[in-house]
């Protein structure tokens, strides 16, 4: 099963990926399936009809137009039969965004959901907005308590995505694990009680980072717990990112000693031999 579960597209407002250009390039690649995973970044973003799009270092900020994405995506499944296409989001949530979270997966119908936290108090951490005028341990601890708080606040959802990404943005270098470990074990195992899971994100390769993402003491914590739910996902916004380092992902993930990995379908995980 050769797929990808954290893909991007012009739906995002930081990819200009043309979906069906996905689904041309996937197919090329001999994909078996694809899911779409689109950003919502509910707190610094506003929905596509709530008024002028405002603009951060020359990105706009706004989420998915919903009823363009699914009816594309229902014509792309129609289109192209040869291939699975998995209609999914990426939710940027914060604590305090969770209600506009539940409401939107009320009204549509989900194969697969990425919960990734963002932002912290509605500050970016790719712009260095929450680590400013913090210490390493603030904006470390700071991330992950907020992760620990939706998590335990919020179970419409089928994977965390990228764990640690703090890392990607931490100019400080790296942080120790022992420090982190104690929360990062409630966390896996407030996702692990849920029926819930983690993706193992490729993007760690194009961002020149030393350990994967989530890190390898993270994934060895996971299976120590008892997680089993794992998606592959290359976290794509460009043709030259789908579908890149999978198999490096899957080869990482046997030498752990996970022996699957998932794909989604109506929000259910399909377990996939390694």
């Amino acid at each position: 099963m050769y797929s990808d579960y954290h893909v991007h597209t012009n739906y995002s407002d930081d990819s200009t990926y043309l979906m069906e250009d996905v689904i041309k390039d996937a197919i090329k690649m001999k994909m078996d399936e694809i899911c779409f995973t689109d950003h919502v970044d509910y707190g610094i973003k506003k929905d596509w009809d709530e008024g002028p799009i405002e603009y951060l270092y020359g990105q706009p900020q706004v989420n998915v137009d919903y009823p363009k994405y699914f009816k594309e995506i229902e014509s792309l499944r129609k289109k192209y039969p040869k291939i699975t296409i998995r209609q999914g989001m990426e939710f940027g949530v914060q604590v305090h965004t969770i209600p506009r979270y539940q409401k939107l997966y009320e009204q549509y119908d989900f194969d697969f959901i990425i919960l990734s936290i963002h932002q912290v108090n509605d500050q970016e951490f790719w712009t260095q907005d929450y680590q400013k005028e913090k210490s390493q341990q603030e904006y470390i601890e700071g991330y992950y308590q907020e992760m620990l708080n939706v998590v335990k606040k919020y179970k419409n959802y089928s994977v965390l995505g990228h764990l640690d990404l703090m890392t990607r943005y931490d100019e400080i270098g790296n942080y120790p694990f022992e420090k982190v470990k104690s929360i990062i074990t409630e966390i896996l195992k407030t996702v692990i009680q849920d029926g819930k899971g983690i993706e193992i994100n490729t993007s760690s390769h194009r961002y020149g980072l030393k350990d994967s993402t989530p890190s390898r003491d993270i994934l060895k914590l996971y299976k120590e717990l008892g997680g089993k739910i794992i998606t592959i996902g290359s976290d794509s916004h460009k043709p030259e990112h789908l579908g890149a380092y999978i198999d490096e992902a899957k080869e990482l993930l046997k030498e752990i000693g996970f022996d699957s990995f998932c794909t989604f379908e109506k929000m259910k995980p399909i377990f996939h031999q390694l």
